[in-house]
């Protein structure tokens, strides 16, 4: 038999296999995923989630999908978190010391706590590129908040109210359009691909198993 271990999933107290996800133990204990799920490998950022172990008074943060549950553990998902986006048109822009001032002002009153640090799921130094952003180093921003997953456990935890993961999108994006140097392969895949030049082989491709696939992609040639 499996090891049990006791966790409280939303206040209710259940049995669960050692073993398991916190997602999986939610389903296991007969909840249906409808929100907080999504691609289940730590990439999406949907299954945001906070928990504190009984006894113990630091309350944690983490994504349900990449986290085994505990004994003790006391469980609450934060599949959507109301942080503030913007508007804006990224054509309208300029990678300028105004542009942050004008869409985020509030990450100038971040008082450097480092909440948002040691609440990101993904371990990315939060603080650091909110005070790239504040400096208008968006290339460093963009660079800092890359694996960004938009989960918003940071901004869960800010006492100034920042919405760093859009704040972090939008240096991207800035970066992306404006500063950093264009590709000259990717444009002449982009349009190879255009003129069909891939039709066939995607045809191929979509014709194998899942087994075939996985030995594909394991072999593959990797560009260096």
């Amino acid at each position: 038999m499996k090891e049990m271990v006791t966790v409280f999933l939303y206040g209710k107290e259940y049995q669960v296999p050692s073993d398991l996800t916190i997602m999986t133990a939610f389903e296991y204990a007969g909840y249906r995923l409808k929100r907080g799920c999504g691609c289940r490998h730590g990439f999406c950022g949907a299954c945001a989630t906070i928990y504190r172990i009984k006894g113990k008074n630091e309350l944690k943060t983490c994504l349900a999908c990449q986290t085994q549950v505990q004994d003790g553990m006391y469980v609450a998902s934060l599949p959507f978190f109301p942080t503030d986006k913007r508007d804006y048109s990224l054509e309208e822009l300029r990678p300028d010391a105004q542009v942050m001032m004008e869409l985020y002002p509030e990450i100038y009153s971040c008082i450097g706590c480092n909440a948002c640090t040691k609440a990101c799921t993904q371990g990315l130094n939060v603080m650091q590129y909110i005070a790239y952003a504040q400096r208008g180093d968006f290339e460093r921003c963009a660079k800092e908040s890359f694996d960004c997953v938009g989960c918003n456990s940071c901004s869960s935890r800010c006492p100034a109210g920042i919405s760093h993961a859009n704040v972090g999108l939008l240096a991207r994006r800035l970066t992306a359009r404006y500063i950093a140097k264009e590709s000259g392969h990717l444009k002449d895949r982009i349009e190879e691909i255009n003129h069909g030049e891939y039709d066939e082989l995607i045809e191929q491709v979509m014709g194998k198993s899942i087994e075939e696939m996985q030995e594909l992609y394991n072999n593959r040639d990797i560009e260096k």
